[in-house]
């Protein structure tokens, strides 16, 4: 893979993105990056010690159905693209090797890329063990009726955006080679093997 300058690597929430990221980063000595830093749509609706849900961001999950919520995201993506674009053009014609994670990678408009040396995969992890992410960190058992109900909320978004990812990734004919799943039990480490075995495109 020496020839390779950008690795992509989306998938939906929760699916381990970050870590595995990070690792296949360190292992290439890429800079690491998510496309939440380019411009973060709705975060987290749940309570951490170093986080407090804001008012808009509970509103927008209390507010909005399933399908208005995935809609919103998508049209948020749909309006990073042009910077995503950038970015990854700019390493893979040079400026240092980047590895680029987030559900902004969404597969229709990876697949529209023309530039070399750059290999894409999306990360899957069953709903239950995005579930039960999302329950440890946000502290389901003790969280109130209203935190549980907006950590539901993310997670039917969640479940919905994964399903319509991996249809899109079915129709594009990814599948078989661009699709690591990460909530089988394995490492970051191991999951970032199974990453490495992607292979970039050429010019």
């Amino acid at each position: 893979m020496g020839d390779l300058r950008v690795v992509l690597i989306g998938g939906t929430s929760n699916a381990g993105k970050s870590a595995v990221a990070q690792v296949v980063a360190d292992r290439l000595g890429f800079t690491c990056r998510s496309t939440d830093g380019l411009a973060r749509h709705p975060g987290r609706p749940w309570r951490t010690p170093e986080w407090e849900v804001p008012p808009h961001v509970a509103e927008h999950y209390r507010t909005l159905t399933v399908e208005e919520l995935v809609s919103s995201v998508l049209e948020h993506y749909e309006r990073l693209w042009p910077r995503i674009e950038g970015l990854i053009a700019q390493h893979a014609h040079g400026q240092g090797g980047l590895v680029l994670e987030g559900s902004a990678l969404w597969p229709t408009r990876v697949a529209t890329l023309t530039v070399p040396h750059t290999a894409a995969v999306w990360l899957t992890a069953e709903d239950t063990v995005v579930r039960e992410r999302v329950h440890g960190a946000g502290g389901y058992t003790r969280a109130t009726a209203e935190e549980r109900y907006l950590m539901d909320k993310f997670l039917a978004r969640s479940a919905r955006y994964q399903s319509l990812m991996r249809a899109e990734i079915a129709r594009l004919g990814l599948a078989t080679a661009r699709v690591v799943d990460a909530g089988d039990g394995r490492s970051a480490e191991a999951v970032a093997d199974a990453v490495l075995t992607i292979s970039p495109r050429t010019p």
